[in-house]
């Protein structure tokens, strides 16, 4: 991971915020800092900032990347290439030569250490995805850096391009967390299709409260195994009585659970009363 202070030369060298890059899937994350005026940032920026967005996505961080080098398709890309010593068209190493600099701002780029992260990063940090646990379709138990866990339906955020990968359990199963934590992604033949987990404070609905990172990893063990033992809770219950509500089941869950992971949001999440013909049960879902 390399990370760079977005500074502008005609603010007295304002940070504007931070480029990071992960070298293994070469992929660029701009965070800006917090209440930028709209008209501060490159126009590709802007209009995130006058949302109130201020993680970058892959995709626009690229895309500000792009604006800042020749582009791949100059009539003399092979000449610039080699006068550079480069061997093939690569966009950090042509952002590099320049830090960053163009014709279009004033902005420059300037290589931070990466063994003190600037507050802004520590803190956006800890919002970010640690891990992903694909649950019945259209459903993902995502972790956070935190300690939060949340249940999300990735029908409600999920975009026309990640629709195949909700088509079938297998290919939902597949899913994997983008590098950084900036959201879940979906890989097949070298195609990814990158869904994003918003800020946790654009979120009211989380289900767990913050812990101390030492034992986060435990913890998530922890959570998975009991879902498992409540999935086997629900199906025992059933089998004893037909009529059973999701109340009653979830009243016993914690006579037994009371101290457990899992809090009664998330249980309520978890199970659901269908009805079957002239009856109701209630199943994990």
């Amino acid at each position: 991971m390399r990370i760079f202070a977005i500074r502008d030369d005609s603010t007295e060298d304002k940070v504007l915020g931070f480029l990071i890059y992960y070298e293994p899937s070469k992929s660029f994350y701009i965070e800006l800092s917090d209440s930028l005026d709209p008209w501060a940032v490159p126009p590709v920026l802007s209009s995130f900032v006058n949302r109130g967005i201020y993680s970058i996505d892959s995709i626009w961080s690229e895309r500000w990347v792009r604006q800042r080098i020749v582009p791949q398709d100059r009539q003399n890309i092979g000449e610039i290439l080699r006068d550079n010593g480069l061997k093939e068209y690569d966009e950090f190493s042509l952002l590099l030569l320049t830090m960053g600099r163009c014709e279009q701002d004033d902005c420059y780029l300037e290589e931070i250490s990466t063994d003190h992260l600037p507050e802004l990063l520590a803190r956006r940090w800890q919002t970010k995805v640690e891990d992903v646990v694909p649950l019945e379709l259209p459903r993902l138990l995502v972790f956070f850096r935190n300690g939060m866990a949340k249940i999300v339906d990735t029908t409600e955020i999920a975009c026309t391009a990640c629709t195949p990968y909700l088509a079938t359990q297998a290919r939902f199963n597949s899913v994997e967390v983008q590098p950084g934590g900036y959201g879940i992604y979906w890989k097949e033949n070298d195609r990814i299709r990158e869904l994003r987990i918003r800020q946790m404070n654009e979120y009211e609905k989380y289900v767990n409260g913050e812990i101390a990172p030492d034992v986060f990893t435990e913890r998530r063990v922890k959570i998975r195994n009991e879902i498992n033992e409540l999935l086997a809770f629900v199906e025992q219950a059933e089998a004893e009585n037909k009529r059973q509500t999701e109340e009653s089941i979830r009243n016993k869950w914690f006579l037994d659970h009371s101290k457990g992971e899992l809090s009664t949001d998330m249980v309520k999440d978890l199970i659901e009363e269908v009805v079957v013909g002239d009856e109701v049960e209630v199943r994990f879902c």
